[in-house]
């Protein structure tokens, strides 16, 4: 949830391409929305996306860290159990 401050408006400026904005225009026409609906709705889509890569980029590296250690040639570790145990041990 945001705060009150947090949804205050701010004027923008930008530059788009003239193919993305008549895209753009179509959406308003088609859905009676206006430009500022159609680009929060893009850009909060956008950033929603680039959070959810970033978590799944990690989490990625995560489970290879973790099948990493669970193969180690030293210790044979079968499960996330063993894993668990082990470092409870130490």
């Amino acid at each position: 949830m945001h705060t009150l401050s947090q949804l205050e408006k701010q004027q923008v400026g930008l530059r788009l391409p003239k193919y993305l904005l008549d895209e753009i225009d179509t959406f308003t026409k088609e859905y009676s929305l206006n430009r500022t609906d159609i680009i929060v709705e893009a850009l909060k889509s956008y950033v929603a996306e680039q959070k959810a890569k970033i978590f799944y980029d990690g989490f990625e590296s995560s489970v290879e860290e973790l099948n990493t250690v669970l193969t180690t040639k030293e210790k044979k570790l079968q499960s996330l159990d063993e894993l668990i145990d082990e470092l409870d041990n130490n």
